[in-house]
């Protein structure tokens, strides 16, 4: 499918869209297909007049914080466009100006405030073991609170939770074979201890800012999207890599790769991990449009829930 096009309502205006064009434009079927190349600063001030700002607690788990790396190089719309104005980031520790106990009572009075009507990111895995000591985030009121006990006590109160990259969705690299603290994904955390709040997993080692920012934008104005068995927005997550990957040719001809320098051929033999794996990045590409993983090397599945320890070794044949 090619990239989004503007309506032609909204071309005719230069200094403004109405609500309705942009509501055509993100609540149908493009509002996961090139989202950064559609929003621009019109229809940020379209959202910002017609939303209210939606509140959104971010924290922190057990993680490299790429997440939130991926999120800040978002340029269209810009990162400050997003935070301030399409939505209300009450707590994110990388990005926050207050720390300490300050930052956490703004937390829980955001949380009470706001009762169901916030979300709740968790960005990384949470570390269970040892009653969660692998991680903690805070301190209030002399009491050190941990990973476990946050997510406990917010996720009940809002109103979605997003699992923002794979090791919140999945478990990833911190759930991998070996690990000795109990990482485990949102989903199934929140499972465990009874508690029924919605969760939209956004995967990726790191996810696409697009998906985290469409993923929200959706949430705002029609809720939550339509989700595959693993709980992913379809609008993302609903098409195959090998099947839209510009060398499918090459692979149907018996055209195969023997080096990552090869310009043509089917990477598979070399461990491409692209017939198993679900998302756009093909037609989205990442660094602002410019390239994608099969441009340089393989596609390592790593949305995928079995990722890392079911995808690799990266660089042999599945």
């Amino acid at each position: 499918m090619k990239d989004v096009q503007l309506l032609p309502e909204m071309q005719q205006k230069k200094s403004g869209v109405t609500r309705r064009s942009f509501l055509k434009t993100v609540t149908g079927t493009a509002a996961g297909i090139g989202i950064a190349q559609m929003v621009n600063p019109a229809l940020i001030q379209a959202l910002e007049k017609g939303l209210k700002r939606h509140p959104v607690i971010w924290v922190q788990g057990q993680g490299c914080t790429g997440c939130s790396v991926t999120l800040l190089n978002s340029t269209s719309p810009p990162i400050a466009d997003v935070l301030l104005k399409v939505i209300s980031l009450q707590f994110h520790p990388t990005v926050m100006a207050s720390e300490g106990e300050m930052g956490m009572e703004n937390l829980y009075a955001i949380a009470e405030e706001y009762k169901g009507r916030f979300s709740l990111v968790v960005e990384g895995a949470i570390p269970t073991a040892e009653d969660g000591k692998y991680c903690i985030v805070g301190e209030a009121h002399h009491k050190e609170i941990t990973m476990v006990d946050l997510v406990k006590e917010i996720a009940p109160q809002a109103g979605s939770v997003l699992a923002i990259g794979t090791c919140a969705a999945f478990g990833g690299i911190p759930a991998a074979e070996g690990n000795v603290t109990g990482a485990t994904s949102v989903t199934d955390f929140l499972k465990d201890n009874g508690i029924s709040t919605p969760v939209v997993n956004i995967s990726g080692c790191p996810p696409h800012p697009d998906w985290i920012v469409g993923s929200i934008v959706h949430l705002l104005e029609k809720g939550i999207p339509e989700l595959d068995e693993e709980g992913r927005p379809m609008i993302f997550y609903g098409e195959n890599i090998h099947d839209n990957c510009p060398r499918l040719d090459a692979y149907e001809e018996g055209e195969m790769s023997e080096t990552l320098s090869d310009p043509k051929g089917c990477r598979m033999d070399i461990g491409c991990k692209g017939p198993d794996t679900y998302a756009d990045c093909y037609k989205r590409k990442w660094n602002s449009g410019m390239n994608w993983c099969i441009d340089n090397a393989v596609c390592i599945g790593c949305v995928s829930s079995g990722f890392p320890d079911g995808t690799t070794p990266f660089y042999e044949p599945a």
